[in-house]
C-alpha cells in the first residue's frame, strides 16, 4: 500500500480561525517535506492552496529523497502541451518522483480564474486533455481537434524519468467523472466516505474500466484525517477540544462557501453534518471511529479516523477489504501529527516506497511482515 501525508496549509492547531493558524514560510515547509521523507511515508500531497503546488513542489525536490510528490492540476488553466512539459521536466530533475492529480475543481473556484464551464463539460473537457495530455507524454506528435481542446502539431522535446510516464490521479464522485477515471486515470481518488460507500464506487469505475480494458490498471485512494492517540479516550478527547474551537463564525463561513456547490464529492460530504455541530460530537461518527465534524469548519475532504493506533489499523484495514491501497492521510497540525501517526500506525503498515533506482526499500519488506502479524 502507499501512505502519504498532506503538504498543503492552512495549518495549525485550529486553522479554521486567525487565532488558530500556523504563519506558513518555506522553511516550514522544507522541515514538514524532510519529516515526511525520513519518517517513512511514500510522498505527500500538494494539493490547491494559498501556494502555488508546482513552484512549492519543484523547490522542495533538493530537500528530501524518497519523497513522492503528488502535485495538482487543473486542466482548463493551463494547455496540455505545457502541463506535459512541466511534467517532464519536474520528472526528470527529481529523478522519477513525480504523480499529477488532476482536478476539476467546481463551478466557484474555478470562476476565480475566469473558467465558467458546467459540471458536466469540465469532465468533457478533461476527457480531451488526458487524450491530448497522455500522447504528448508517450512521446507522440499530436494533432487533435475535438469540442474544447485544439492543438496542432503539439509535442514536447524531452521524455519524462518515468516511462511511460508518471502516474495519473484524479478524483471525483459524479458518473461524468467516474467515466474519465475509467478511461485515463492509474489512481482514482475519494473523499473520506465510510467503507461501504468506497465500495461501491470502486465497484462502480472497476466496470465501467473494463469497457477500455482497463479493470486490472487502477487503483483506488482515499483522503482521510486522523486523530490516533495511545488510547481511545485520547483520541475523542483529542477531537473534542477540535471540536470546542470550532465557532460559529468559522462554521458559517465554510458552509456558506460549500452552499450550492456543484461538486458531487462536496456534497456528499456535506451530507454527513448536513452543516449542524450538535451538542455530542460522537453525534457525528457516521461510521466505527469515522468521524465528520471536521467538515463543519473546511471544504474538501471532512471526515476523520479518530481512535487508538488499533482501532485505526483495523478502520484501514476495512477500506483496504473495500479495495483501497493509496491513503492521504493528515493531521492538526500537520508537522506534529506526521510524527504521531508515523510512530503509532505506520510501522504496522506495508507502505511502498522506492529508491532513486525504483527498488522497493529493505525496511518495506520488514513492516510487510508486521502488517501480516498483526492482522
Amino acid at each position: 500500500m502507499e501512505v502519504l501525508w498532506y503538504l498543503t496549509g492552512p495549518d495549525g492547531r485550529y486553522p479554521w480561525r486567525p487565532d488558530g493558524a500556523r504563519t506558513l514560510t518555506y522553511p516550514y515547509f522544507q522541515q514538514l517535506a524532510r519529516a515526511v521523507d525520513h519518517l517513512g511515508f511514500t510522498g505527500a500531497l500538494l494539493a490547491t492552496g494559498a501556494h502555488d503546488a508546482w513552484v512549492q513542489g519543484a523547490s522542495l525536490i533538493p530537500y528530501t529523497d524518497d519523497f513522492q510528490h503528488l502535485i495538482a492540476a487543473h486542466p482548463p488553466l493551463l494547455s496540455p502541451t505545457l502541463l506535459a512539459k512541466m511534467i517532464t521536466t519536474f520528472d526528470q530533475f527529481s529523478r522519477g518522483r513525480l504523480r499529477v492529480n488532476i482536478v476539476n475543481g467546481d463551478a466557484k473556484l474555478m470562476a476565480q480564474y475566469g473558467v465558467h464551464l458546467s459540471h458536466d463539460e469540465r469532465y468533457a473537457y478533461t476527457d480531451e486533455y488526458l487524450t491530448v495530455l497522455n500522447a504528448l507524454l508517450r512521446g507522440e506528435t499530436v494533432t487533435f481537434k475535438g469540442k474544447y481542446i485544439n492543438v496542432v502539431n503539439a509535442g514536447v522535446p524531452l521524455p519524462p524519468y518515468q516511462q511511460p510516464r508518471p502516474p495519473l490521479w484524479f478524483g471525483g464522485s459524479s458518473p461524468a467523472a467516474h467515466e474519465v477515471a475509467a478511461k485515463h486515470i492509474d489512481t482514482y481518488l475519494s473523499w473520506g466516505e465510510t467503507p461501504q460507500q468506497a465500495e461501491e464506487k470502486i465497484r462502480d469505475v472497476r466496470k465501467l474500466a473494463a469497457k477500455y480494458g482497463r479493470a486490472d490498471k487502477i487503483k483506488f485512494g482515499i483522503r482521510l484525517y486522523v486523530i490516533v492517540r495511545e488510547t481511545e479516550q485520547a483520541a475523542w478527547a483529542a477531537a473534542q477540544d477540535l471540536y470546542d474551537h470550532m465557532d460559529e463564525k468559522s462554521i458559517a463561513g465554510a458552509q456558506s462557501y460549500v452552499s450550492g456547490i456543484d461538486s458531487v464529492g462536496q456534497q456528499r460530504m456535506s451530507a454527513l453534518h448536513q452543516g449542524n455541530k450538535p451538542k455530542d460530537l460522537r453525534e457525528l461518527e457516521i461510521a466505527p471511529n469515522l468521524w465528520s465534524g471536521i467538515g463543519l469548519v473546511r471544504h474538501g475532504p471532512g471526515t476523520a479516523l479518530v481512535g487508538s493506533a488499533s482501532q485505526v489499523l483495523a478502520r484501514i484495514q476495512d477500506y483496504r477489504d473495500a479495495g483501497i491501497d493509496v491513503f492521504i492521510v493528515s493531521g492538526m497540525p500537520l508537522l506534529e501529527e506526521a510524527y504521531r501517526f508515523a510512530e503509532l500506525v505506520l510501522p504496522h503498515l506495508p507502505v511502498a516506497r522506492k529508491t532513486d533506482a525504483g527498488i522497493t526499500s529493505a525496511w518495506t519488506k520488514e513492516r510487510d511482515t508486521a502488517w501480516k502479524n498483526l492482522v
